[in-house]
């Protein structure tokens, strides 16, 4: 098959060593209807470990990855985003495509809080990790698109060639060969790690706030799930599809594991340079009747503590708008949030961004909202650090994707978990004040637990 690429080049001029980086070349289709979970389960021979998945609130827009073709990685602790920001840049100002339309996009997340440095299970994953597909799913308004992507020097038709009819055999099989219906995993065991430090951090933290030293602080903790045999990527994002449908459903593998959750909260995204973003804290059950659930929601509107959380939010998203924007607006009251086992505080805010804004530097600005971190931001992270007995690698913290052209969006990857073979790890946290007590707090992260503790078959707990 003879193939005729047409290239875009960046604004920037090439020096003559610039002439032997790295090209981009990427080959696009346009194919019917097509499963992205499908696809996602016909690289589990090829590509196991080398897989993401992405799906955004409103159902618009569903990406998934095969296949590592580049993979950005930064260890630096105070200039990560600007490290994927510019090697993305760089990787981008040569590409080699055949539809100028469909972006080649890079997929991926930040850790929470790179300073960290307890080991356990995160041990190995980098302070930014993103990659790019060697075969890029995308569906977008009811149009399905496959794009081959490859990496290198010198534009090889034999590679591509080669490339193109894998990307052919996977079609085939994602459309012909009927998705396996999962039973949820059998927990064999559970076990909730650093229970008593977790309980003993409120304690600590709640005497440094009322001694003004931070106004608000998040602790998280953890719950550990082993199963009665090893659990596939594609079994557990089948299971969070089924179970949280109106949250950011998403999946990263990595060094054997899969990071994965269904979060309600973006922390923003970016199209035609107009940007977006969630102000989403302070939280109550949902009710077992939808009268008790309308109750639980107007005192959750009327709750003095959730209100000052919440608006520790506002005000700080808000500033980042002010910075980055031409214009933005912010309506003047939370609404609610409702998803399945939780309803939030939410209030939306959107803006026109400024000339060189770009979507990684607002994530680099808004990261860790005080819904993650605490107020003030760098306090916070100190007493995380000191009293959090864990690492939370990727949770809590940036995941998602931007493209060539500089849109994207970031979810904040809460509601998630970690799988490893046999075992999993959840993440739960809240944000604690003065008053907080110990019980109420532990009690609020079990209602956190919910959405990946059915997911994974396990037991919910009153």
């Amino acid at each position: 098959m003879n193939r005729k690429l047409s290239t875009t080049t960046g604004d920037q001029i090439e020096t003559e060593t610039e002439k032997s980086t790295l090209k981009f070349f990427t080959e696009t289709i346009e194919v019917n209807r097509l499963s992205a979970l499908a696809f996602f389960e016909a690289g589990e021979e090829s590509f196991a470990n080398q897989r993401y998945y992405w799906q955004n609130r409103e159902k618009t827009f569903t990406l998934v990855g095969l296949g590592y073709a580049h993979i950005i990685t930064s260890h630096s602790t105070d200039q990560r985003f600007d490290d994927v920001e510019q090697q993305w840049k760089k990787l981008t100002q040569h590409i080699v495509t055949n539809d100028k339309e469909l972006q080649p996009i890079l997929f991926g997340g930040f850790t929470f809080d790179p300073e960290n440095g307890v080991s356990g299970e995160w041990e190995g994953m980098p302070p930014a990790f993103f990659v790019v597909a060697t075969y890029q799913l995308v569906i977008r308004n009811d149009h399905v698109y496959i794009s081959t992507n490859y990496i290198a020097e010198q534009e090889n038709p034999q590679i591509l060639n080669e490339l193109c009819k894998k990307r052919d055999e996977l079609m085939h099989t994602a459309q012909v060969k009927a998705l396996k219906t999962y039973a949820k995993p059998k927990v064999k065991s559970s076990f909730e790690p650093f229970k008593e430090e977790y309980l003993e951090s409120i304690h600590q933290v709640t005497s440094l706030i009322r001694q003004k030293e931070a106004d608000k602080v998040v602790i998280a903790r953890s719950l550990a799930l082993e199963f009665e045999k090893e659990v596939s990527s594609p079994n557990v994002l089948s299971q969070i599809i089924l179970e949280q449908p109106e949250s950011y459903l998403f999946g990263l593998e990595h060094n054997e594991k899969l990071f994965f959750g269904a979060s309600p909260e973006r922390l923003v995204k970016v199209e035609n340079s107009y940007a977006y973003s969630s102000c989403v804290a302070g939280s109550v059950k949902r009710g077992k009747t939808a009268e008790e659930d309308e109750g639980l929601g107007q005192s959750l509107l009327n709750d003095a503590k959730n209100r000052s959380e919440h608006q520790y939010v506002v005000d700080m998203i808000g500033h980042t708008f002010k910075e980055n924007c031409a214009s933005y607006t912010i309506p003047s009251e939370p609404r609610l949030l409702k998803i399945r086992d939780i309803q939030h505080l939410y209030t939306p805010v959107e803006g026109h961004l400024k000339n060189g804004a770009t979507i990684l530097q607002l994530v680099k600005t808004l990261h860790p909202t005080p819904a993650l971190g605490g107020v003030p931001r760098m306090k916070a992270m100190e007493v995380i650090r000191k009293y959090e007995p864990m690492n939370r690698g990727l949770y809590a913290a940036p995941i998602g994707w931007l493209d060539a052209n500089g849109n994207g969006e970031f979810a904040v990857a809460i509601r998630s978990a970690l799988l490893h073979q046999d075992k999993a790890y959840l993440y739960a946290g809240g944000g604690i004040v003065a008053d907080s007590q110990p019980q109420s707090e532990y009690e609020e992260t079990l209602v956190k637990f919910r959405p990946m503790i059915r997911a994974l078959g396990g037991q919910l707990h009153e």
